[in-house]
C-alpha cells in the first residue's frame, strides 16, 4: 500500500490543477434522473482554484442534463501513472469571450461553425471533492519499480492518494 495524504482547500485545488492539466482527457458523467451517464471531454482550462472548464454543443444530452441536475463526476485516469476523480457542481454559459479564450482549433471537429458557432457553449465544473492517486517518481521509476515487484513477488508500491477537499 502506498502513502496516503488527503489535500484540502488550496492544496487540493493544486493537485486538481496539476492532474487535470496533465492527463487533459476525462469521462465527464453526468445524471439522467439515477442514471449516471459518460463521455469523453477535454478540459480547456484550469484555474488555480480547481475550477474546470469545458466547450460543448448547448443541444447535448450533457447540457439537457446539467440543466436538470448540476451534479457531475469526472473521472481522469492516465494508466499505471495518474488518476483523478472530482464530484462537483456543474453550469452553463454562452459567454462569448469566455468561448472564445477557450476554443482551440481541435474543438472544430465536434463545432464545424468554429468559435462563432452559436450553438457553443462552456460548461464550468466547481469541484467540491475527489480522490486522487499518483506515483511519487517519474514513470519510469514507477515502472522499475513495477517490474521488480513481479519478479521478487514483494509489493513495491510507489504511490501516493488521498481524498480532495475544497
Amino acid at each position: 500500500m502506498g502513502d496516503h495524504k488527503d489535500l484540502r482547500n488550496d492544496s487540493a485545488a493544486e493537485k486538481i490543477k496539476d492532474l487535470a492539466e496533465d492527463i487533459k482527457t476525462c469521462m465527464f458523467c453526468t445524471y439522467s434522473g439515477d442514471k449516471l451517464n459518460s463521455r469523453p471531454m477535454t478540459a480547456q482550462k484550469v484555474d488555480q482554484d480547481g475550477t474546470l472548464w469545458f466547450l460543448s454543443d448547448r443541444h447535448s444530452d450533457k447540457n439537457q442534463e446539467i440543466l436538470a441536475n448540476s451534479k457531475v463526476e469526472l473521472f481522469f485516469a492516465e494508466p499505471q501513472d495518474q488518476f483523478l476523480t472530482i464530484h462537483g457542481n456543474a453550469s452553463i454559459s454562452y459567454d462569448r469571450a469566455v468561448i472564445k479564450e477557450l476554443y482551440t482549433p481541435i474543438v472544430k471537429v465536434w463545432m464545424p461553425e468554429g468559435e462563432d458557432d452559436p450553438n457553443l457553449s462552456v460548461i464550468k465544473v466547481v469541484p467540491s471533492e475527489g480522490y486522487y492517486w499518483n506515483n511519487k517518481h517519474n514513470r519510469v521509476v514507477a515502472v522499475a519499480k513495477m517490474t521488480a515487484a513481479f519478479v521478487t513477488g514483494k509489493t513495491m508500491d510507489d504511490g501516493i492518494e488521498g481524498k480532495l477537499k475544497l
